[in-house]
């Protein structure tokens, strides 16, 4: 082999992206020395996105003292690419569940911050912005990421605030045009990996909202409050997002990006693949090696290997998946231009046991894919 692409995502609490890619590079140089080795971490716009990225192209990572969710200050931080073109900023780095702590509270936490990231990104002088969505300890509708960069928000008093997920419920109007003029000519991209609507049954409340601490008398009332915001973003701002999908990320972030920053939201594999040129990356390469923790039909509905598997199939370069396990029925997935699945696990041994030894599982699987690879070689 002469060039070989590593784009795996991460095998959840066992092995990162990275870490991933290191092992699969150590082997393939191992029985291919003079092999060209292409790494690509990913990472679905949680923790870890903007460390992948620049891992994967290079840049810089810019620290900045912003508000956390709870209107506390802290140093977080965003990526530049692409010469400074690009920034690239995680929801979680300001919003997260694990800052939080023990204050698990979805109605008192805030996006502040995130738009502080934003407006600073923008400020910088980007072209483009990547927002990664995921890990959110907040239920805000992205409203507070709005107010950072101007956005009003008004209750039935003519008085402007800062909603929180418990305040929702008292907007009665939304105006921008004290938005800040910096992020108007900005392409914004929102990385969002679920399809989730902003309320209801399976909206941002229900659904998310118990693990960031939300009782069931919450739940409604957080769900109450994305009703009305979504209905006064509909009536003041002409945009209807009741069933747009993904409008339910991270707290419903996914739908206060689309009304308060014209964002669009994309399946992150492919905000990815666009960003590291991945076509033209492929198209002399001899082999792509991706994989995941585990690869069943959830799969197919456009995660990271089925997202690279259907570009590399279009120029008929074969995908090696290497995954923890495996659906039974994947038979969709060879139409989709994965070429062949392994599994790591070499013993039937329960996940807590055997996660101890994904390291060494993978190395072990890694190596004798190479060694039938260099045998059908010679």
């Amino acid at each position: 082999m002469n060039k070989v692409v590593l784009i795996p995502d991460s095998f959840k609490g066992t092995l990162s992206s990275e870490m991933i890619c290191n092992i699969m590079e150590i082997n393939i140089k191992k029985f291919f020395p003079s092999c060209q080795v292409v790494s690509i971490p990913v990472a679905d716009g949680g923790e870890g996105s903007v460390n992948c990225f620049l891992s994967a192209l290079g840049g810089e990572k810019i620290y900045k003292t912003v508000k956390n969710p709870y209107f506390e200050d802290m140093q977080s931080f965003y990526g530049i690419i692409s010469n400074g073109e690009t920034a690239v900023i995680e929801m979680a780095s300001c919003a997260g569940l694990p800052l939080v702590e023990d204050r698990k509270n979805p109605q008192k936490t805030t996006t502040y911050g995130v738009g502080q990231l934003i407006l600073a990104a923008a400020e910088s002088g980007c072209k483009k912005i990547i927002v990664g969505l995921g890990g959110s300890s907040t239920n805000d509708g992205g409203a507070g990421a709005a107010t950072a960069v101007g956005v009003k928000f008004y209750d039935k008093y003519g008085k402007s605030f800062i909603p929180l997920g418990g305040t929702l419920k008292d907007v009665v109007s939304i105006d921008l045009s004290k938005r800040a003029k910096k992020i108007e000519n900005i392409e914004i991209v929102t990385m969002c990996d679920i399809d989730n609507p902003m309320h209801g049954p399976k909206g941002a409340a229900y659904v998310f909202g118990p693990q960031k601490g939300a009782d069931s008398y919450m739940v409604e009332e957080l769900d109450k409050g994305l009703v009305n915001l979504c209905e006064v973003i509909k009536k003041d701002l002409g945009v209807d997002l009741k069933d747009v999908p993904g409008g339910g990320a991270a707290g419903a972030m996914g739908a206060g990006m689309i009304a308060f920053f014209n964002s669009k939201l994309q399946m992150g594999i492919e905000t990815v693949l666009d960003t590291v040129n991945f076509d033209k990356t492929i198209e002399d390469a001899d082999m792509v090696f991706t994989g995941e923790g585990k690869i069943d039909t959830q799969s197919l509905s456009g995660k990271v290997v089925i997202g690279v598997s259907k570009r590399a199939k279009k120029k008929n370069v074969p995908v090696t998946v290497i995954v923890g396990g495996a659906d039974e029925d994947m038979e969709e997935a060879y139409d989709m231009g994965v070429t062949s699945i392994f599994t790591i696990n070499r013993l039937p041994l329960d996940f807590q046991l055997s996660r101890l030894k994904s390291k060494e599982n993978m190395d072990a699987t890694m190596e004798n894919i190479l060694r039938l690879i260099k045998s059908i070689n010679k």
